[in-house]
């Protein structure tokens, strides 16, 4: 597996100060993505010990909520692969940090209904992921004011508390959409 990029301290993609992991790879191609380069599935470096290794590190300070995978597609199969290891790690070394995946699959129809049952190693991916922002990019329907989100079709979804429930248990930010004035 390749990544694009780490980032030790991101405020945009999840509650918090966070860890960020960039994948390389994407096959949604969604127009006018933030992160274009990164859907070549061998764009930026290989993912390696080292790498992991400095997530680790960098997630060993308090003011660190969590980590946040990102692309490219974390979700895409060779991905989930690659990011497995380093997510056993984060939650044995840190079980109170949280982990964010954003991905253009849909949580219930893709993921669910398709990988869930036929990659034998999803399910004990997901069962890492503590929220998950889902569905593509769509121009369109960008908006600013949305938390954690470019467009309104992607949904912030609590991850363990679906799986538990079987249906997709979204979480609503108060204030979220408010156009500010002035």
């Amino acid at each position: 597996m390749h990544y694009a990029s780490i980032k030790e301290y991101d405020i945009a993609n999840g509650e918090g100060i966070r860890v960020s992991l960039f994948v390389s790879g994407c096959p949604h191609a969604c127009p006018n993505c933030f992160n274009k380069e990164a859907w070549d599935y061998n764009y930026g470096d290989k993912f390696t010990k080292k790498e992991e290794d400095k997530i680790l590190k960098a997630l060993d300070k308090d003011y660190i909520a969590g980590l946040s995978l990102l692309g490219g597609e974390p979700m895409w199969p060779a991905n989930q692969k690659g990011v497995l290891p380093l997510l056993k790690k984060v939650k044995k070394k840190y079980p109170d940090k949280n982990i964010w995946c954003y991905t253009g699959y849909l949580f219930d129809k893709e993921i669910m209904d398709d990988m869930y049952k036929k990659n034998d190693f999803t399910k004990e991916f997901l069962s890492y992921i503590d929220i998950m922002v889902d569905g593509r990019f769509v121009e369109k329907l960008k908006d600013p004011s949305l938390y954690f989100r470019g467009s309104s079709n992607q949904r912030v979804i609590d991850v363990q508390k679906s799986l538990e429930n079987n249906c997709v248990e979204e979480i609503k930010f108060k204030n979220e959409g408010v156009k500010k004035h002035g």
